[in-house]
């Protein structure tokens, strides 16, 4: 079972939903990063289950242990290890799985790979893994912040709700001003009431989450195997119930013809240095030939609907039995807004990764 993500700023993370704790040894940052605690317990905070009613009502306080790698408040240069201790598992109310699998999770798919699976809250596969890397994307950030790189997602769709307005006309900065994540509030608002009538209904429900990161340096990725986009969509669909990923222009730029889509060079209005050159487009979402080209990186993540609804359902045991199957316990019934906070995350430790890998490639 594959673990760790990242190549010289790499993540291993280990632990179970009902387990003891979840946790992760961080390996690469470099010596010397001041490390701002409050602002990883933060980001755990936007992620942290029973923030809002529209939410799973699991009760984690979701508080970050550091095991090793920090001194004086900065980074040893050592590998960072971590934990987050689970504190309100209920694990009585996955009984009824022990034998069942459930529709449109991983049950049946560990039980066939392994030879066994974990049924309370899905083991490994669920989604609390994912506190793990939201500590490793809190550091990350730390690490971009020197750099001037800034990272803002938000939830751009629920079901057939659209946030249409592109990003530069939107104050990212208001994001958190509500439970969705939504930066308009009237979007925002008829989101929220869509998520609610869900919820009430014992139904689930899909979206997207739209992420940039912004003032990322022309040269991070690799040309083949490693390009930046390839290794952020993989990143994204690491992320539990990551369903599409696009970037820049995305399926839509099929519509278009060449004239239209290529992003055309002129010379930059406010040059940094001599020769600098700018975009007069950014179909390409900020990365040419898989590497950055200097310009905003941009793209989409879809999220399918929660595969628990509290609804019966027909399926099958591990004998091939048919059996009914109702949802049970504590469960989102849209996994965006909590969403929101992994996705930046998952984003960071790429950039992250590719900005210390490019510091290397030439003298």
């Amino acid at each position: 079972m594959s673990n760790t993500f990242g190549k010289i700023f790499s993540l291993t993370t280990f632990g179970e939903s009902h387990g003891i704790a979840l946790g992760g040894v961080l390996d690469g940052c470099p010596a010397g990063l001041e490390i701002d605690l409050d602002f990883i317990q933060s980001e755990l905070d936007r992620r942290r289950p029973g923030q809002s009613k529209i939410v799973t009502q699991r009760k984690e306080g979701d508080k970050v242990e550091f095991l090793s790698g920090l001194l004086d408040g900065k980074t040893t240069g050592t590998p960072i290890g971590f934990i987050i201790r689970n504190e309100n598992q209920k694990s009585q109310d996955y009984d009824h799985l022990q034998d069942a699998y459930r529709p449109s999770h991983a049950d049946y798919t560990y039980d066939k790979k392994y030879g066994i699976r974990d049924h309370k809250g899905g083991g490994r596969a669920s989604a609390r893994a994912t506190v793990s890397s939201v500590v490793g994307g809190a550091i990350a950030k730390l690490l971009l912040k020197k750099y001037g790189i800034t990272i803002s997602a938000y939830t751009s769709q629920v079901g057939d709700i659209k946030l249409l307005k592109d990003y530069h006309s939107l104050d990212l900065s208001k994001t958190e001003a509500n439970p969705v994540r939504c930066p308009d509030e009237l979007i925002a608002d008829t989101m929220l009431k869509k998520i609610e009538q869900v919820r009430k209904e014992g139904d689930t429900i899909g979206g997207v989450i739209t992420c940039v990161a912004q003032h990322v340096p022309v040269g991070l990725g690799e040309p083949i195997f490693d390009k930046l986009h390839a290794d952020l969509g993989k990143a994204m669909l690491g992320i539990n119930a990551v369903k599409g990923f696009e970037i820049g222009s995305g399926f839509q730029g099929v519509e278009m013809r060449g004239s239209e889509h290529n992003d055309g060079l002129i010379p930059s209005p406010s040059p940094k240095e001599k020769g600098e050159i700018a975009f007069k487009s950014n179909h390409s979402g900020g990365v040419l030939g898989g590497i950055s080209n200097g310009d905003d990186i941009y793209f989409r993540v879809a999220f399918k609907p929660v595969a628990t609804i509290m609804q019966k359902q027909m399926t099958v045991d591990s004998k091939g039995k048919e059996v009914e199957l109702a949802g049970k316990g504590r469960h989102d019934p849209c996994v965006l807004p909590r969403a929101v906070p992994i996705v930046e995350a998952m984003a960071a430790m790429v950039i992250a990764d590719h900005l210390l890998r490019h510091r290397s490639t030439s003298i």
